[in-house]
């Protein structure tokens, strides 16, 4: 019996890298350098949803079902985020990151697996009130084109508010936050001006080259979801879309340690893991 189970673990397995790579060949999406264990969560989770009976069947699906792959593309999209976000980073980009903007006549920043867009429209918030967003270009890109669009609304349920104000004044605002939306019964609206400096565009950081020459680049909480090969990629992604003396912010759980572009950087505040790139020498 162990042995038996063993087996339809090990086809499972088997199983799911197919789809991953069927996904990457029929569509150019590619998630194989991807933590297994991530991938094989979600797409254990999409099997149990399906009613398919097997992970052979959502392959084929996938080949000739596109609504069935744009839920794929979904389940793998690292969705997970809310404005202000671990306010302590916010309170810590005012604090060390404004003052290094401030010496620029014009800010470019790549946000990076923007997801649905509240640490974007986050970091809007943060530049207007420190008076640098009149100057400021947002890149904010993502894999996924259907998150991409939600992110350009700027529309959250309003029952998310209450965290949204308490994270935002955490991390250091200077106003009313509720001063930044229109309300309705079930929606809060981003007000447009905050979307005027922001080009929201697709991105795959697995595949796609530089994306642009920035001042700041900020990813947070995606690369814990690569593969150590993949990471390294990914980091010297941005150190090469990174001006000489540019800032890297990662999430709380990354950071450049093990990287083989760790001597591009200094620690700038290293708890939050924000980073500055050295210029050449």
């Amino acid at each position: 019996m162990k042995k038996s189970q063993e087996e339809q673990l090990e086809n499972q397995d088997i199983e799911i890298r197919l789809l991953i790579q069927a996904i990457y060949d029929k569509y150019g999406y590619d998630f194989r350098n991807y933590s297994q264990a991530h991938i094989k969560r979600r797409m254990l989770n999409r099997f149990h949803l399906s009613g398919m009976s097997s992970i052979s069947q959502m392959i084929h699906e996938s080949l000739i079902n596109h609504k069935f792959v744009d839920q794929l593309l979904m389940d793998l999209s690292i969705n997970v985020t809310e404005m202000f976000r671990d306010p302590s980073f916010y309170k810590a980009v005012r604090e060390h990151v404004v003052p290094v903007l401030k010496t620029y006549p014009f800010i470019k920043i790549w946000h990076a697996g923007c997801s649905s867009g509240e640490e974007v429209y986050s970091m809007a918030i943060l530049l207007k009130e420190e008076g640098l967003y009149n100057r400021t270009q947002i890149y904010a890109t993502d894999f996924n084109p259907v998150i991409i669009k939600q992110a350009k609304e700027g529309i959250y349920p309003i029952s998310r508010m209450k965290d949204f104000t308490l994270n935002y004044q955490r991390a250091g605002g200077k106003a009313s936050f509720s001063d930044y939306y229109t309300a309705n019964y079930e929606s809060a609206k981003l007000l447009d001006s905050f979307k005027k400096n922001i080009v929201f565009a697709t991105h795959n950081l697995v595949t796609d080259s530089v994306f642009a020459e920035v001042h700041m680049v900020v990813c947070r909480n995606v690369l814990i979801y690569f593969d150590r090969q993949l990471q390294d990629k990914v980091i010297g992604l941005f150190a090469d879309s990174l001006t000489g003396g540019g800032v890297l912010c990662l999430g709380s759980k990354e950071n450049l340690q093990f990287s083989g572009y760790y001597d591009n950087f200094d620690g700038l505040v290293t708890g939050e893991r924000i980073y500055l790139k050295k210029y050449k020498v």
